[in-house]
């Protein structure tokens, strides 16, 4: 190769809401974390959008948070589920260098991202064997069906750049999920899905319709309706629910970034809201973001029916992937977690490993202050 066809320095500065949001267009998908609405959700953050450009051409864009330590300025620049680059192609200082050095600029004292990068899927099969298996205790613990290794290769490469993976307790880093249930679309049709869902999956959206559960889209003045059945599902189910301001900031964002990036879904049985569901969708990707349930009617199956359309709106509009969010790493049957996996495992989809997520320490001894600060928090 001769130095005249060697790759250009990638420079890195702020781009606007605009120019972001035209990149992202050009792109087959980015994750909605990445997207310059969600700085507008993640209020207590400060957000910035920023583009790597070869020349005058952009040729990667990420949206930046912000969180500031107590009584001092400077920042933990995080990149939820970001940011897009190219990652599986070779020499990520060229990217990652001018990274650093924006971020430091900015007054960041470290980084932390979540590389979209896919190592290892599980099919549903592999997974339904492994649970009853009494010797496997985590997916970690079973052959993977597919693994990448220019994406694990990627791992090695951060790794001598000085990045480290966080730690994650059954599967969960302190921010998003390392394991995720997605069901594949591309090139299938309704008739495909179905069949390639489990005989209780197939069961249950029919009991549903011979019941009579109708589901249909919400607008803004529903939220609060799916507040009301959210705030039940998290007493029911433990864990501490988002309050009603989140979920409105999360549509007037969304949606005026884009009308259908959003949709709220409610399934009602004779007037009565038995489940509501959000489903987040950019391009080619889209996402189970929220869902709830009532106690009450839970045989009329409201939330095989509410999945059942969210996919079929997914496949409609395009998408080659419908992602329901994170799972736990563990396969214990004693465990409660097991039975999330399980439902989601009907669906006939696939368990997939992500890299994680990554910190690179700018000033170690403000990075080592703020990590021991959010675990006292926490």
């Amino acid at each position: 190769m001769t130095s005249a066809s060697l790759p250009g320095p990638l420079r890195v500065r702020p781009i606007s809401d605009a120019e972001h949001l035209d990149f992202i267009r050009s792109r087959p998908s980015v994750s909605f974390l990445q997207t310059p609405a969600w700085a507008v959700v993640k209020s207590e953050w400060r957000g910035e959008s920023i583009g790597w450009f070869d020349g005058d051409r952009v040729v990667g864009a990420a949206l930046v948070l912000y969180r500031q330590l107590p009584r001092l300025k400077r920042y933990l620049a995080y990149l939820p589920e970001g940011p897009d680059i190219d990652w599986l192609g070779g020499d990520l200082a060229r990217w990652l260098d001018p990274l650093r050095a924006h971020l430091k600029e900015q007054g960041a004292f470290g980084i932390r991202m979540g590389p979209p990068v896919v190592t290892r899927r599980w099919h549903a099969g592999t997974i339904k064997q492994a649970i009853a298996d009494p010797v496997l205790g985590t997916l970690s613990d079973v052959p993977a069906d597919v693994s990448d290794a220019a994406a694990l290769a990627v791992a090695t490469e951060l790794t001598a750049l000085g990045w480290k993976e966080l730690p994650t307790e059954g599967g969960f880093s302190a921010g998003q999920p390392k394991f995720n249930f997605q069901v594949p679309l591309a090139g299938r049709t309704e008739e495909d899905l179905l069949a390639g869902m489990n005989q209780l999956w197939r069961r249950n959206i029919k009991k549903a319709a011979k019941a009579g559960v109708e589901v249909t889209t919400g607008s803004r003045d529903d939220l609060a309706e799916f507040h009301r059945v959210y705030a039940q599902t998290a007493e029911r189910d433990h864990f501490t629910p988002r309050p009603l301001s989140y979920f409105e900031r999360m549509w007037d964002a969304l949606t005026t970034e884009e009308p259908d990036r959003l949709v709220l879904y409610l399934a009602r049985h004779e007037g009565d809201l038995v489940a509501a569901t959000t489903m987040v969708r950019v391009g080619e990707h889209a996402w189970y973001s929220y869902g709830a349930s009532t106690t009450a009617k839970r045989d009329v199956r409201g939330s095989n029916a509410i999945q059942w359309q969210m996919m079929r709106d997914a496949l409609a509009a395009g998408a080659t992937t419908y992602d329901m969010r994170g799972i736990t790493e563990t396969l214990d049957p004693a465990d409660s977690h097991v039975g999330l996996i399980q439902f989601k495992v009907g669906t006939g989809g696939e368990a997939v490993e992500y890299l994680g997520e990554w910190d690179l320490p700018i000033s170690r001894a403000l990075h080592l202050g703020f990590t021991t600060y959010m675990k006292r928090r926490g």
